[in-house]
């Protein structure tokens, strides 16, 4: 949970609070989630295409792997051996 919850959990007795303080909190995620996509996006920009091969993306799909929409071959499959 986010710190603004603790701190609103005291108004949040009438039905009306609940929902407030629901919507501030899922606010909050919201602009967390953005600013961790961002840091996200210009870390990998970062990287050289070679290295961004490896770990199965290329250049162009460096927004869609931050949100999620790229799938690779070996997906799910760990070989530690």
């Amino acid at each position: 949970m986010f710190a603004p919850f603790s701190i609103l959990a005291p108004l949040a007795g009438t039905k009306t609070a609940r929902q407030l303080v629901r919507r501030f909190n899922a606010g909050c995620e919201g602009l967390a989630g953005f600013f961790v996509r961002c840091s996200a996006m210009a870390n990998l920009s970062e990287l050289d295409d070679r290295a961004l091969l490896d770990i199965g993306i290329e250049r162009s799909g460096i927004e869609a792997a931050v949100y999620g929409l790229v799938t690779t071959r070996d997906q799910g499959r760990r070989s530690w051996s």
